[in-house]
């Protein structure tokens, strides 16, 4: 497999930057899905002004700098040097954001903070292994705390552990990550295996338009 960083600094210089402002004329706003202006928002976590949140596999950062706008102490962490960098550029002097390059669970595994929420948007969450990701986010949520995540469902017959492609150049191999792809019930009994309880997942349909696919969304409780 590839080296994570190496892959996930090739993909951040495949996406376009994140719009100065939505649809509503915000600066700052929480996305869940791979559409613009669609979906739910950062309610989901249930985090008010004050709370301490984390999110796993950052990116460029727009989600946690909106919470840090909204008054939430937001944690940001990335395998990435490129992505993290654009989101220093961009976000480095918001209040209460805190960007840092590391691996998900060796993070959660060496921090000695809690959270209040616990978040991935197509990040780390579905790029890890739930076997070592799940018991790791629950020993770094307070009680009653939120782990809610979103990624594309998956393909039907394709579950488990998954190769991703990420491509390069027309005469070069694309790089291999893995992911893992689960239907919505089993995410439910896979969290609910690793002590979380309130164990929600569902598949958010697409906005109108040309494309189809949906976003699952998965939320349980500490």
């Amino acid at each position: 497999m590839t080296d994570t960083a190496i892959a996930w600094d090739t993909y951040s210089r495949q996406r376009p930057e994140r719009r100065r402002r939505n649809a509503r004329g915000e600066v700052t706003w929480f996305n869940w899905t791979q559409y613009a202006d669609h979906g739910p928002g950062a309610e989901l976590l249930e985090v008010g002004a004050g709370g301490r949140v984390l999110d796993l596999g950052c990116g460029k950062g727009g989600n946690a700098a909106h919470l840090a706008a909204t008054g939430v102490r937001a944690v940001g962490i990335d395998v990435s040097p490129v992505q993290l960098r654009a989101a220093r550029e961009r976000w480095g002097q918001m209040r209460g954001l805190e960007l840092r390059q590391v691996e998900a669970v060796a993070y959660l595994q060496e921090a000695g903070e809690e959270f209040d929420a616990v978040y991935s948007v197509y990040g780390a969450a579905w790029f890890t292994d739930p076997a070592r990701l799940l018991p790791a986010v629950r020993e770094r949520l307070r009680p009653g705390g939120r782990l809610v995540f979103s990624q594309r469902p998956p393909v039907e017959g394709c579950y488990g552990c998954q190769a991703s492609y990420i491509p390069r150049g027309p005469e070069e191999d694309p790089l291999v990550v893995k992911r893992w792809d689960y239907e919505p019930g089993v995410w439910e009994l896979l969290l609910v295996e690793y002590g979380f309880r309130d164990v929600r997942a569902v598949v958010l349909s697409a906005p109108p338009g040309p494309r189809s696919v949906g976003t699952l969304i998965v939320s349980a409780r500490a």
